[in-house]
């Protein structure tokens, strides 16, 4: 019976110790994922000779090749029949792919026409576009402090569009397009990389027939750098790579947690719109991020006392 007992005593430090390296490695896949997605800009300002269509559209191909070999040697294309077999599913993420496509495609444009900061500002947004999405499509309850992170929002979006003379359609276009994505992906059971493989399936018709329409007319282009093409080529593997990530990290830690890292994002962008590409930052324009953030941390702050187990 002691030896038992002992058995017990000395398996339990073991199993705490897995959950904590389990959690150790959620945080590190989050860190990589946000930190991953935050320097994207660096990439595609390297792009700018190329035109934006004809980034996506290699971003496209060359995901779908990336991915297709990943799951080939994970052996994992039954998961990619079920999806594909099942009409709803299907019709679903073509919508999804559809709003992922036109994403990427305003993410890349505003990047070489130097709007990072407009486009840090979108993701900034997106969580409470999110909300926004729940509460209006799916009957999510809306609490007092909820209420009081989008209107400050709003405001400073309305603070930017001051600043800007008409509205951040950038930053509304990128927030929307994300936030209606997640929506449609959400309804779908599919994991990030049957997900990712099955609408960059979808848009390869549109990617390819791009593709060849853009080398008939104008030939290859910037494309024949070699340095260029690598860039390009490079595409599949950064879209893909933090998803695969992002999967880990979502197995590994909370939701509410997950939460927490996604300003790590649209704070590097911030961060290299401002340092390293010299993007204009006015008074007014600082004071409508400055409103993102204080409602980010209302927003991120009632999450954390919602969040399960608080109270303990």
């Amino acid at each position: 019976m002691a030896s038992q007992d002992g058995a017990a005593v000395s398996r339990a430090p073991a199993k705490e110790l897995v959950t904590i390296a389990d959690t150790r490695g959620g945080v590190l896949a989050a860190v990589a994922t946000y930190g991953s997605w935050g320097v994207l800009p660096l990439l595609f300002h390297q792009l700018t000779p190329v035109d934006p269509v004809l980034v996506v559209a290699h971003r496209t191909l060359w995901s779908l090749v990336f991915v297709t070999a990943l799951l080939g040697i994970g052996g994992r294309f039954a998961e990619v029949r079920a999806v594909l077999t099942d009409p709803r599913s299907l019709r679903t993420m073509f919508i999804s792919a559809l709003l992922l496509g036109c994403n990427w495609l305003l993410y890349v444009w505003a990047v070489q026409s130097g709007r990072v900061l407009e486009a840090s500002l979108g993701y900034f947004i997106n969580p409470l576009v999110n909300v926004a999405i729940g509460i209006v499509l799916l009957g999510e309850k809306q609490n007092r402090w909820q209420t009081v992170a989008i209107v400050i929002a709003a405001v400073a979006i309305v603070i930017q569009g001051v600043a800007l003379g008409t509205l951040p359609l950038v930053s509304l276009g990128l927030a929307l397009t994300f936030g209606f994505y997640g929506y449609f992906r959400k309804t779908v059971s599919a994991p990030s990389a049957i997900g990712l493989f099955v609408e960059t399936l979808l848009l390869s018709p549109l990617a390819l027939a791009f593709a060849v329409y853009s080398w008939v007319m104008h030939g290859p282009g910037a494309l024949t750098d070699p340095y260029i093409l690598t860039l390009v080529i490079f595409t599949g593997p950064a879209t893909a790579i933090p998803l695969l990530f992002f999967a880990y990290a979502v197995r590994q830690l909370r939701m509410t947690t997950i939460g927490m890292f996604q300003y790590i994002s649209p704070s590097l962008q911030f961060l290299i719109g401002v340092l390293v590409f010299v993007e204009h930052l006015s008074p007014v324009g600082l004071l409508s991020f400055a409103l993102i953030w204080v409602s980010l941390v209302i927003f991120t702050v009632d999450g954390l006392r919602r969040r399960p187990g608080a109270a303990r």
